[in-house]
């Protein structure tokens, strides 16, 4: 039986900034309209959460059942690792992805009834990742989903469900969001690129290769940095969103060096600590700005 440390290593916890960050800044965003709101900002923190948790227990059930994480070189996975049964790890992603329901149904009801269609869609995304029979997980397509899911949906709504209209400035914190969480997700498999090719899974990262794959990380956050100066355009306080340059700096390093295996699990503690400190920093300029 696993331990309450292993849960709690199971569940990702360096993934979490790819949920926090982005109501952080939809909620800036939603600021910068003098329509945010602290409960309906409270209740998006809890589907992002809640949602990430299940995302990780799903893909780490997906993954198990399927030998994928059978080798590895980065942190523990339950179900590959044989310290939880392949049934309770299923157990606690859904009552981790019904959490997210759930607080996503109260959010929808108190702001616009269609978005339970957008949430409906999100639960399907986060099982269908590396669950099912044809998982786009296994197809290159996960960056995608994370840019899609964890940047313009979780801004763009947390904006929306809060001011009832997006405009450009949740736009540019949606697309420079999406590319720091992508990013996380590159470092991931840009480790797991070995492993990965042995168990089938062909990520973005096994069919780019290493090389193209530690650009692409770069590029990314590159473009959240650049955005950084488009949002000056709102304000000149979006500039303070530079203070997290050093912080992506020290991540991008070990990609930059040609590291691998263990040595990029840093990079993912570091690229997510970056999305928090941009995403407070920015937000920050917006609701005072």
């Amino acid at each position: 039986m696993a331990s309450f440390a292993q849960w709690v290593e199971g569940a990702r916890p360096r993934t979490l900034p790819n949920a926090i960050a982005p109501v952080i800044a939809g909620t800036g965003a939603a600021a910068w309209l003098h329509a945010w709101c602290w409960w309906k900002a409270l209740l998006a923190m809890v589907v992002a959460v809640a949602m990430i948790i299940g995302v990780n227990y799903a893909n780490d059930y997906s993954d198990g059942v399927r030998g994928t994480d059978d080798v590895r070189a980065g942190p523990l996975r339950l179900v590959g690792s044989k310290v939880a049964s392949p049934r309770s790890v299923l157990t606690a992603a859904i009552v981790s992805l019904t959490i997210a329901a759930l607080a996503g149904l109260a959010l929808a009801w108190f702001s616009a009834p269609w978005l339970i269609l957008v949430g409906g869609l999100c639960l399907a995304g986060a099982w269908l990742y590396t669950g099912g029979s044809k998982p786009y997980g296994y197809l290159g397509l996960g960056e995608v989903a994370v840019f899609v899911f964890f940047g313009l949906v979780a801004v763009l709504g947390t904006q929306y469900t809060q001011a009832l209209r997006i405009d450009w400035v949740g736009a540019a914190m949606a697309v420079a969001m999406g590319a720091m969480s992508s990013a996380v997700l590159v470092a991931n498999n840009l480790r797991d690129i070995p492993t990965d090719k042995e168990s089938g899974k062909i990520t973005l990262a096994v069919r780019l290769g290493d090389p193209r794959t530690r650009l692409l990380y770069q590029t990314l956050l590159a473009v959240a940095f650049a955005l950084t100066l488009v949002l000056i355009l709102a304000t000149p306080w979006a500039a303070v969103g530079l203070v997290a340059l050093p912080l992506a700096m020290r991540a991008a390093s070990p990609v930059r060096k040609g590291s691998g295996g263990k040595d990029l699990i840093p990079v993912l503690r570091d690229t997510g600590l970056t999305m928090l400190v941009w995403s407070l920093a920015v937000s920050a300029a917006l609701f005072f700005g």
